[in-house]
């Protein structure tokens, strides 16, 4: 499924759609026509599963309308040589039991791929069931008897601490990706004299300049001349092992009083995850942008957007405010204040790995004191 769907439109894709949303208790009654009732639905169903709340069924909620409708024990989950992955709530529910047991299965993702049949085989040893990689009945069972919560810690937050403690503060051994991403189309949108995807490659050029002064290796996903697809900018960050994607975004409305910074991470109030890492620099990096300029802080949000999702690193995406609010735009067209915006990036990342003792307060700490400390090449 993953033709798009819009107010008034009917067809067997629509009664499709409103069955499962049905079954998922935001529908009264399933139809065959997009009426005002099915868009409220939609928007309700992407609200809570961190999707953009439009109300339009897009390819990205009907794929996720199809992962709902499964539930752990529906059907055996496996890994099939040749054949697409298994995707699913399902999914989603046996990676966070596996991980509350203490089996690496990497990021609940909802995405049955080589790292959760691993982890599948390791907890089939553990608990005395065939050791076959397969999530059937039996294996069903053996989790549900053996639940239980680790005490000391989320093992997944626990790993990623000590993942961000043994690569140590010194930035000239970690490799960053820059996204400069825009809405989609080939130029970008324009509002008020800004170009959105200038706007955003300038930034990321004024950040990768200043990394790589600081010994840390840097990508990014696009050039001047072309703008892979975001599945091609996922697989890229995947394919280069980054300990961090950043993704840089503006934002645009009808109403032209929108205005401010946002900060997105990967999570699912739905399932209860959250990118540990993630969620951490989100924040210092919409602190540092909101103590160093007037931009209005919409505060940092858990989304299941895919670029946020599929990448391996910890990742985040910032909308450095509305290029259709006069006030945003007039800040995104000064060269000195991208500046402020670069560096409030580059101190958000030397934060993520510095000890708490090491650390400073929001807003205070400087490049030149980067330097000075000899945290460099």
């Amino acid at each position: 499924m993953s033709e798009e769907l819009n107010p008034g439109d009917r067809g067997d894709l629509v009664s499709v759609i409103t069955s499962t949303l049905t079954r998922l208790g935001y529908l009264k009654a399933p139809s065959d026509f997009y009426d005002e009732s099915v868009e409220v639905a939609i928007r309700a169903f992407q609200q809570e599963r961190g999707l953009t709340a439009s109300g339009i069924a897009n390819a990205m909620t009907i794929r996720a309308l199809d992962e709902a409708r499964w539930k752990l024990g529906d059907r055996t989950l496996q890994l099939i040589q040749g054949a697409p992955l298994m995707r699913g709530d399902d999914v989603a529910t046996l990676q966070s039991r596996l991980v509350d047991m203490g089996f690496d299965c990497g990021r609940v993702d909802g995405i049955f791929g080589a790292r959760t049949e691993t982890a599948i085989k390791e907890f089939q040893r553990s608990a005395g069931v065939v050791v076959d990689g397969l999530c059937g009945p039996a294996t069903v069972m053996a989790l549900m008897r053996l639940m239980r919560t680790v005490s000391g810690g989320a093992p997944s937050a626990l790993r990623d601490q000590v993942k961000r403690e043994k690569r140590g503060p010194v930035l000239a051994d970690k490799v960053i990706v820059l996204d400069p991403s825009w809405g989609g189309s080939t130029v970008g949108r324009e509002a008020n004299g800004v170009n959105e995807s200038d706007i955003v490659f300038d930034v990321a050029q004024r950040i990768e300049g200043r990394l790589i002064a600081l010994g840390v290796s840097v990508y990014l996903t696009r050039n001047t001349e072309r703008s892979p697809l975001e599945p091609e900018r996922i697989a890229f960050a995947n394919s280069v092992n980054a300990d961090l994607v950043i993704s840089l975004h503006v934002d645009s409305y009808k109403n032209d009083r929108a205005q401010g910074v946002a900060t997105y991470f990967y999570g699912s109030d739905q399932h209860g995850i959250h990118s540990i890492v993630g969620e951490r620099f989100a924040t210092l990096v919409q602190r540092e942008i909101c103590a160093r300029t007037d931009l209005t802080n919409l505060r940092t949000h858990a989304k299941t957007w895919d670029m946020l999702r599929l990448t391996k690193a910890p990742t985040v995406r910032t909308d450095l405010g509305y290029i259709s609010n006069p006030h945003d735009a007039d800040r995104l067209r000064d060269p000195q204040f991208r500046d402020l915006i670069a560096e409030a990036y580059v101190i958000a990342i030397q934060r993520l790995y510095l000890s708490a003792e090491d650390d400073a307060k929001t807003g205070t700490l400087r490049i030149e004191d980067l330097r000075r400390a000899g945290i460099r090449r």
